[in-house]
């Protein structure tokens, strides 16, 4: 196993890569009672058309893996994995995201009979013509449930402004009239496809020995079966908005809004973690809780809420800006002017740099925060970033400068969603 230092945290992260591919990174903590254990594959609803081994291009129906992600819990052996780790006091639970499905599990007791069955149950599909049609039904009413939701429909409806050609326009579950043409021939197909141990990685943090951890890993995964990852269509994505604007109906009391700022980044000459850091920080500045703006619309009423984050695709790097007001016109000129007159001052960047450095160290101590983390970097960069801290001391006001100078603030979108 190979050993790496978390810099700043004192920490070791603990490696190893089996010969099938399968990348293990193991935390163990030797101040907490719990652990918890993550399996996942580089597998999301971002994949919309591959080819199947050597084969010609396969195209499932739209929200295949999320269903896929649903289909892992049925065993032929008629075990359910959520009552079998509720005998012991542990809870379990997965999730699918655009570039992503995780299997968990957390708790206190029984960590290497909790392993060994997370990687058989996870390794051992069944999927038959009545399990699949029954799934259909369940998972019909979930995209409904989604669906009826204001804030889920606006931000959905937002996304088909930004994006023209790229699966965040869609969502992750799917449609009705796409889940109901899935077979169990197309979970097979991606699953065989997908789930492979050199397109997966098990993440591991807490209360537990990595010597008998990874002892158990290779027992039960271990081999020379090293198959490729199927080669993914690439979708071309421009970076001007599809739409500029939106206006639909929901059911609210108080209108919601959206506003996305679409940013290319090739431009800019950084890692992509060190971009994203800086990126953060602007949007931070501009409309954090402690910034200027929401300060004015608070004082102004006409702000009820209001939240802002990132996602990133090849090439792009996406700011969404959404909340409620009851003058939801005036907010959304609020915004768009804070666009056109971005101002960032130097003290909000190092009180800001000095936030976000207690963070990652009070974040230390939650393991699942830390899992959390650490996945989100081996599904972005590839690997874990050891030197967070290190990075966010390093950061320049200067540089930050110099990047807004290059965004073109005028590339964005807007949803606005009113009463029925």
């Amino acid at each position: 196993m190979k050993k790496i230092s978390l810099k700043g945290l004192d920490m070791t992260l603990y490696t190893e890569s089996l010969s099938n591919g399968l990348e293990i990174y193991m935390l163990p903590y030797k101040n907490k009672k719990n652990y918890y254990v993550s399996f996942a594959t580089r597998y999301g609803s971002d994949v919309l058309e591959f080819t199947e081994m050597g084969k010609k291009n396969y195209k499932p129906p739209l929200g295949i893996a999320h269903f896929l992600e649903h289909k892992m819990f049925e065993q032929e052996s008629g075990e359910d994995p959520f009552s079998f780790y509720a005998k012991s006091g542990t809870d379990c639970n997965a999730c699918t995201s655009c570039t992503c499905t995780q299997y968990m599990f957390w708790g206190t007791k029984n960590f290497n009979k909790n392993l060994e069955y997370l990687l058989r149950f996870v390794t051992h599909p069944y999927f038959t013509d009545q399990n699949v049609k029954k799934e259909k039904g369940i998972i019909a009413e979930e995209i409904k449930m989604y669906n009826d939701i204001p804030a889920y429909k606006a931000e959905l409806k937002l996304r088909n402004c930004l994006y023209k050609n790229s699966p965040r326009r869609l969502d992750i579950a799917g449609s009705v009239s796409e889940i109901n043409k899935i077979t169990k021939e197309d979970l097979y197909t991606c699953y065989n496809n997908f789930y492979i141990p050199s397109n997966m990685f098990i993440l591991i943090t807490g209360n537990f020995d990595p010597d008998i951890a990874c002892e158990i890993i290779r027992n039960e995964l271990d081999s020379n079966d090293r198959r490729k990852v199927p080669k993914i269509k690439k979708i071309v994505e421009p970076i001007k908005v599809n739409k500029d604007k939106e206006v639909i109906k929901g059911n609210v009391e108080i209108p919601r809004i959206g506003v996305g700022l679409k940013i290319g980044t090739k431009v800019f000459s950084m890692e992509r973690f060190e971009l994203s850091l800086y990126l953060d920080m602007m949007s931070t500045i501009v409309f954090g809780d402690s910034s200027l703006f929401k300060e004015r619309v608070r004082d102004k009423k006409i702000l009820t809420d209001l939240g802002c984050g990132w996602e990133n695709i090849e090439g792009i790097s996406t700011l969404y800006v959404t909340g409620n007001s009851i003058k939801p016109d005036d907010l959304i000129s609020e915004i768009i002017n804070e666009f056109n007159n971005i101002n960032v001052d130097e003290e909000s960047f190092n009180r800001i740099k000095k936030v976000w450095i207690a963070r990652e160290i009070k974040g230390l101590d939650d393991i699942e925060c830390m899992a959390d983390n650490m996945c989100y970097d081996l599904i972005r960069y590839r690997k874990v970033i050891t030197n967070k801290i290190d990075i966010i001391k390093n950061m320049k006001f200067k540089t930050l400068k110099d990047i807004i100078k290059k965004i073109d603030f005028k590339n964005y979108s807007i949803v606005k969603m009113e009463k029925e």
